[in-house]
């Protein structure tokens, strides 16, 4: 395979070529897996020629088929299917081979996979094999953050599966308590809202209404309410926002999100509980641009759309979105960060004497809240006359 597709990688152990297409197309040669003292990944790897010994490895029914189109006498080719596979997509079931047990146990990550492709396909889950997933649940526990974040990126990248109904299965079967303890301390938190349910029940309707399209965007859904599990007092979650987005870090770096997507949920989370009021100066708007950052306002104005929807409140006229987003765009030119202030740290240290360090920081800090204050003052002329006053004050 590697010569016949020049560019294509090869992976040793379990015999994959790999083809760098669009899509990437994974060619395995026959093989045979034993033993899995961790739950996650075959102890040896066997190969041979032997398709039905290679189906019988696989994980469900609807997996485990086979095309020969070259088959000798079979004409238009030979469907192989020993473990009934055809029949239970014709009967909408997802079915482990063989044993589901032994088959769950070979591989943890198997039970959250037949979740997805039950919701995927609108398949129902054969009773035998549900049974088998519960009971395994609590193996899930040794799988990979890695593996645990594709898998939940996948489900809530599907626009085919409801992210309410995804965990719905996984807090009936056992695997939420185990793979996202945060988000299952949610069960049960009262919350006085128009609709129906707990604080998890909400959080999953806020998923539910952010798009397939943005996965990160429908997590930051998912978890932007994890502070409210220890902060109810009074009928209030005072700071929640604060204590949920450390809960969201941490869960960041156990799944090993990645850097980018993980500052993304943590900054949303974070932020979700902000609260305009038309009274707002134009220096308050632009503070606010500035703390939110540009590029992340439509993510936290597309949360805070779904937090209403999902607890069944409009955003009433006064202090709504659209009147923010309008006052924004009024100021969206207004220097806002210290890369556009008319000075920068190498000026004050040529001009004024200043040396690097925390004081010529608070400067430059300075400076920034006062063109916050007034744009007009963005002039190199006001500001160095700005940072000699501060300097000496200092």
């Amino acid at each position: 395979m590697s010569a016949l597709f020049p560019g294509s990688s090869w992976e040793n152990r379990f015999g994959t070529v790999t083809l760098h297409a669009n899509p990437t197309v994974e060619i395995t040669t026959f093989r045979d897996e034993s033993g899995y003292a961790d739950g996650r990944r075959p102890d040896e790897v066997l190969f041979h020629r032997s398709l039905h010994g290679d189906l019988a490895r696989r994980d469900f029914t609807i997996n485990a088929i086979a095309w020969l189109p070259d088959a000798p006498g079979s004409g238009s080719g030979l469907l192989v299917d020993p473990y009934g596979g055809i029949d239970d997509l014709r009967a909408g079931q997802i079915r482990a081979v063989g044993d589901p047990a032994a088959r769950l146990g070979e591989d943890a990550l198997r039970v959250l996979r037949g979740v997805r492709f039950a919701l995927r396909f609108e398949f129902a889950i054969d009773p035998e094999t549900e049974q088998a997933m519960r009971e395994a649940a609590p193996t899930t526990a040794r799988l990979s953050g890695e593996r645990v974040r594709d898998e939940l990126m996948r489900l809530l990248a599907d626009p085919a599966i409801r992210v309410s109904d995804a965990f719905a299965h996984w807090e009936r079967l056992g695997l939420l308590d185990v793979l996202l303890p945060e988000l299952a301390a949610l069960r049960g938190v009262p919350q006085e809202k128009p609709l129906p349910g707990d604080a998890l029940d909400h959080s999953l309707r806020t998923a539910d209404a952010l798009p397939a399209t943005d996965p990160v965007l429908r997590l930051a859904g998912l978890l932007h309410d994890l502070g409210k599990a220890t902060t109810l007092e009074d009928g209030h979650f005072f700071g929640h926002e604060v204590v949920g987005a450390g809960l969201a870090r941490a869960l960041m770096i156990r799944l090993r999100l990645g850097i980018a997507a993980s500052s993304r949920v943590v900054h949303l989370v974070r932020q979700h509980m902000y609260a305009y009021e038309p009274a707002w100066t134009d220096a308050a708007v632009r503070r606010f641009i500035r703390r939110i950052g540009l590029d992340a306002l439509d993510d936290l104005f597309a949360l805070r759309a779904a937090d209403r929807a999902a607890s069944g409140v409009r955003e009433p006229q006064t202090g709504g979105i659209d009147e923010l987003r309008a006052r924004i765009a009024a100021q969206r030119d207004a220097p806002m960060t210290a890369g556009q202030l008319a000075v920068d740290g190498h000026d004050l240290q040529r001009e004024l004497g200043l040396s690097p360090g925390p004081g010529l920081g608070r400067v430059l800090d300075r400076l920034m809240e006062a063109v916050l204050d007034d744009p007009d003052r963005n002039r190199r002329d006001a500001l160095l006359d700005l940072a000699r006053k501060t300097a000496d004050e200092w």
